[in-house]
């Protein structure tokens, strides 16, 4: 298949508006601006209750410096408990999920925490991954990681950082029913309770909104651009990295430095001619 080819069927996988489910981005981060959705989605993943949740943003960016990398959140969200919550949808396979959960979570303080303050100020945090594939392949629906120590689990650190990823293809009996059928909800099932059939409800509502619609296909517009012109800076960075490799002047990571692709990369063309 050729780059061509290949440009043209990734473009076919964007969805239209019609199309969209909760788990597209676009949708999930529309419905969750919500509480009326978002709070008991929070309380059915968690298993606790929650009496109010506040919006600090939604699709929230985090730049701390002119030279970090910055980060969009989906949803971000406080409770009355001072407790924060950032809810990200992953529907593709990313194998970089516990790195990129890790430098979420250190922005999020980063941006909690003003210059000077007291570590103490740093709030209760949750980072949640909602993954319609099974990261760890253990057939868990759910996975959640505290800092504890590797001599004694009982031991935990006790900094109030959680980082969940649930998994709605997982096949052990693991969560509540009501969790379960949400998860299955988000992985395309029909609604089958209360709750998955009022957001089956938003969704559809969010379908006959005319400015959410166009407020879509400006973004899509925008995607397909990008998109555009990623492939095309793509091929003339591998072009680049190419003629130099040939040309056997400079070392992988020269070759890295001057195309603008990783290291890993350059070494593997390397390896290929």
């Amino acid at each position: 298949m050729n780059k061509k080819d290949e440009k043209r069927n990734q473009q076919s996988n964007i969805k239209s508006f019609g199309e969209l489910e909760i788990k597209d981005d676009f949708m999930f981060g529309v419905i969750m601006r919500n509480p009326r959705y978002c709070k008991p989605f929070l309380e059915t993943i968690l298993g606790i209750s929650i009496s109010n949740i506040e919006y600090p943003k939604t699709q929230k960016a985090i730049d701390i410096t002119a030279n970090a990398k910055s980060v969009r959140l989906d949803v971000y969200v406080e409770d009355e408990n001072n407790t924060t919550y950032n809810i990200e949808m992953q529907v593709g396979i990313n194998k970089n999920l516990p790195k990129r959960s890790r430098y979420y979570q250190g922005m999020i303080d980063l941006n909690i925490l003003e210059k000077g303050e007291d570590y103490k100020n740093l709030k209760r945090s949750y980072v949640i991954f909602i993954c319609t594939f099974d990261l760890f392949g253990k057939g868990r629906h759910i996975y959640t990681f505290e800092n504890r120590c590797l001599q004694d689990y009982e031991i935990g650190l006790g900094d109030e950082t959680t980082k969940i990823v649930l998994n709605t293809k997982g096949t052990m009996d693991d969560v509540s029913p009501k969790m379960k059928r949400l998860l299955d909800y988000i992985d395309g099932q029909k609604a089958s309770d209360e709750f998955t059939r009022e957001l089956e409800t938003a969704v559809n509502d969010v379908k006959e909104n005319e400015k959410r619609g166009l407020e879509y296909m400006t973004l899509e517009m925008r995607y397909r651009e990008l998109f555009e012109q990623g492939i095309e800076q793509g091929i003339e960075q591998m072009q680049t990295a190419l003629r130099m490799l040939k040309e056997g002047k400079l070392s992988v990571e020269e070759i890295s430095l001057y195309s603008g692709l990783a290291v890993e990369q350059v070494l593997k063309m390397k390896n290929e001619l």
